[in-house]
Order: C-alpha cells, then sequence, then structure tokens
C-alpha cells in the first residue's frame, strides 16, 4: 500500500533531536558570526545582512533566531547567564544564600567556559565585553538585563529561604553580590587572554570581603 502524503512527510522528516542540534547550530553559527564581525569592523559598522552573509543564511532566517542585532550582540552573555541561574537553582537547600551565590558562580564557570567556546573563542568574549561597554545602546541593555537577572535572583532566594516577597534582604544580598560580579566583569574586560582560573580567584576573594565591607568598624 502507498503512504499518503502526510505519512510520506512525516517518515521523511528528520528527528526532534537532529532538528534541535542543526538549529543550536545555525544559532550558534549567527552569533559566532556577529561578533566576529562586531570585532572586525565595529556594531554600528555592521548590518544584519552582513552577519546573515557570513553565516552563509538568509536576512529571514536571521530573524528566525534573533529579534535585532543587538539581541546577536548579547547572545553569549545571555547564555552565560542562564547557566549560572541554573548553577544557583541546583545549589542544596542547606546552604546560606551567599554561599549558594558564591558555590554557584565558581562552580559553574566551567560549563560556561565549555559553553562559550563552543560558540566563539574566550578572547573574542572578552573582547566583546569592552565592545559592549563602549556603545551606549548595548551597555543599556547589558545592564537592563543585568537587573532582570538580579530579580530572578532576588526571587531564588527568597523562595530557597520561604521569605515573603516583601522582604529586603534577599535583594540587599543579591544587590551586593551583583555589585562584586559587575566589578569582577569590568576586570575581564580589561585583560587580554581571559585566564578563567585568576578571574575565579578574583571573584572568591571579593566574594569573601562582602562580610567584612558590611561590618560598621573597618579598623578591627
Amino acid at each position: 500500500m502507498r503512504a499518503t502524503g502526510s505519512a510520506a512527510g512525516q517518515a521523511a522528516a528528520p528527528p526532534a533531536g537532529l532538528r534541535e542540534r542543526k538549529k543550536r547550530r545555525t544559532r550558534d553559527t549567527l552569533a559566532r558570526s556577529a561578533l566576529e564581525l562586531f570585532d572586525r569592523q565595529g556594531y554600528e559598522g555592521t548590518t544584519i545582512d552582513e552577519i546573515a552573509a557570513l553565516a552563509d543564511v538568509s536576512q529571514r532566517t536571521f530573524f528566525r533566531y534573533f529579534a535585532s542585532k543587538e539581541e546577536a550582540a548579547l547572545s553569549v552573555q545571555s547564555m552565560a547567564e542562564s547557566h549560572f541561574l541554573a548553577a544557583v537553582r541546583a545549589r542544596p537547600a542547606a546552604e546560606s544564600p551567599l554561599t549558594a551565590l558564591r558555590a554557584a558562580v565558581l562552580a559553574s564557570w566551567d560549563t560556561i567556559e565549555e559553553a562559550i567556546q563552543s560558540v566563539v573563542p574566550l578572547e573574542l568574549h572578552i573582547r566583546t565585553y569592552r565592545m559592549i561597554e563602549a556603545n551606549p545602546q548595548l551597555l543599556a541593555e547589558h545592564l537592563r538585563r543585568q537587573v532582570q537577572l538580579e530579580e530572578e535572583l532576588t526571587r531564588e532566594i527568597a523562595r530557597r529561604e520561604g521569605l515573603d516577597a516583601t522582604d529586603p534582604r534577599p535583594r540587599i544580598l543579591v544587590s551586593a553580590f551583583g555589585g562584586v560580579m559587575r566589578v569582577t566583569g569590568r576586570l575581564l574586560s580589561g585583560t587580554t587572554k581571559g585566564d578563567v582560573n585568576e578571574l575565579k580567584r578574583t571573584i572568591a576573594e571579593y566574594l569573601d570581603q562582602i562580610g567584612p565591607a558590611l561590618a560598621e568598624n573597618w579598623r578591627t
């Protein structure tokens, strides 16, 4: 018996896992192409058509994965933030909030570095930080996303501790933690090679100073 057109089409369709891998490869290729062009000729000097051409896809395909050039520029940062948020949610419930945040950011760096380098070289990722800081539009969006991440972290800490959303302590803690991450992020953008082990040591050292920095008397 001859298969119907619908059945034949279903039989020819690739497995869902294969489709997802192809989509991920296309998205990664577009992100890498965008960051390479931004690095080479500047963010403002790069068009979406040029990104699509370098990735060997159509402009229409670009817009299937990214709503804008800005979103493509920040895509690797967004991926790293998602890895970190997942790591926080996976921390043992018995850990104190600051311990959970500290452990998550240090432990997740291994998977974050691997995820980043599956898309772009780490050196290019670091140069992207400098590009973001130099571009007011990108910097504003980057800071907006950081605020959004801090809101999600605040809700997660409150949930872990069984606190009401109006309790100020999770927000204060996350704000202090976020300040450390912004400082170390600027340190990262000022490096040339991006020594991840050195960055982890710096993050740990800075986070360990949150308690002493909040103490009333710094001279004892």
